[in-house]
């Protein structure tokens, strides 16, 4: 597969993990009833809220994490590897290491894409708020899931309980979004997505943290010297 074209599946990965890794520290008791869905214990509804009560409480969390893709008309799958760093609201950081370097970084201003073999920065201004998609909504500590998706279970993880996330309004860069989750201490365990042409991603997620207190300057993002620079689709 492409280097293009694996950018693009990590691009759209990253943006639908945001939805859940950046749930807001705090939302109002009104806007967590889900619509129509069954709440009783054991329903995806149910499930939904509880996920939404615990991640609400995290305000940073970092990981190691494997990422799949299996995509294009032979459906070629790549494997890669990296950390994650998330803090509420509007940063994370994701390093991948392996098989090559890439970045791609949010600083609550800006989101920054580095891939060291192309010599190039893409910078792209986060959007305000009444122009933000639902994974932006989520960075900027917005989102509910409760309110934003319809949530089902997703019956194809051995490892925990899925939960299959569809968005309310049409979203750009994913179908869906399928958590799995520790069943007992609801943990995130992975993340899969379906991207708009087709491909399959999936993130899964090991020594993770919680809480940590991870300081602001983790997510500076300091642009190499002679790159070539693009911003918000402009080349300088």
């Amino acid at each position: 597969m492409s280097r293009i074209s694996t950018s693009t599946a990590s691009v759209a990965a990253i943006t639908a993990a945001t939805v859940f890794l950046c749930l807001p520290q705090a939302v109002p008791q009104a806007q967590t009833q889900p619509q129509g869905l069954n709440q009783g214990p054991g329903t995806p509804g149910w499930l939904a809220q509880a996920l939404q009560k615990r991640y609400q409480g995290i305000r940073d969390f970092s990981a190691n994490f494997v990422h799949t893709y299996r995509g294009g008309v032979l459906r070629t799958q790549t494997t890669e590897r990296g950390t994650v760093v998330v803090k509420k609201p509007d940063r994370m950081r994701w390093v991948y290491t392996t098989p090559e370097r890439k970045e791609f970084v949010s600083d609550g201003v800006r989101m920054y894409a580095y891939i060291p073999e192309d010599r190039q920065v893409m910078v792209t201004t986060l959007p305000p708020d009444d122009q933000a998609t639902t994974p932006a909504a989520f960075l900027a500590g917005r989102g509910n899931i409760v309110r934003d998706f319809s949530a089902t279970f997703d019956e194809r993880s051995a490892s925990g309980t899925s939960l299959r996330l569809t968005p309310h309004r049409s979203e750009p860069e994913f179908e869906y979004l399928v958590v799995t989750v520790d069943p007992i201490s609801l943990q995130i365990l992975g993340l899969s997505t379906r991207d708009r042409q087709g491909g399959d991603s999936t993130l899964s997620f090991t020594d993770l943290q919680e809480n940590q207190g991870v300081a602001d300057n983790e997510f500076v993002f300091h642009i190499p010297s002679g790159v070539d620079i693009i911003t918000d689709g402009i080349a300088n």
